[in-house]
């Protein structure tokens, strides 16, 4: 057996079951969390996941599901692929007045944000995904209360 791997292994064995579950808590060798979900909040299999998605009951993080709609990438065009990351001035320009629209609303009505995130992966679980990270959980939590009924 190879040195790293029994090593491995010795220092896995020495935790006790909670330890060692909580040491593997939202990585792939977690069997019953998904760890896609885990980490960015959506999951290509959706409600047919093998695996648990746990929404966190607070964050400062919110996620805009599908929010932005790149008029360039269609997924369903056979060229999708080619298109994702070849910007023209006309499609950057959309995406930058996009950007500063969302952003500016966002921290104007619910409070300060420390980043915000657009996905252009074209999985469908992904794409067009916005994720906005407020300095307060309490802005995040009034955002998402809000904002619920609007989009």
């Amino acid at each position: 057996m190879d040195r790293r791997m029994s090593r491995g292994y010795q220092q896995t064995e020495d935790l006790s079951g909670a330890e060692y579950l909580a040491s593997i808590y939202g990585t792939e060798k977690d069997k019953v969390n998904c760890s896609f979900y885990f980490k960015i909040g959506a999951c290509r299999h959706g409600d047919k996941c093998s695996r648990t998605h746990h929404r966190p009951t607070f964050s400062p993080t919110i996620l805009l599901q599908n929010f932005y709609h790149n008029p360039v990438v269609d997924v369903r065009q056979a060229d999708a692929f080619d298109k994702v990351g070849k910007k023209d001035p006309e499609e950057q320009k959309y995406f930058d007045e996009f950007y500063e629209e969302v952003f500016t609303e966002l921290e104007r009505k619910y409070g300060e944000i420390d980043e915000m995130n657009v996905c252009e992966n074209i999985g469908e679980h992904m794409i067009g995904n916005v994720y906005v990270k407020f300095v307060r959980e309490e802005d995040a939590e009034k955002a998402v209360k809000d904002l619920q009924n609007r989009w």
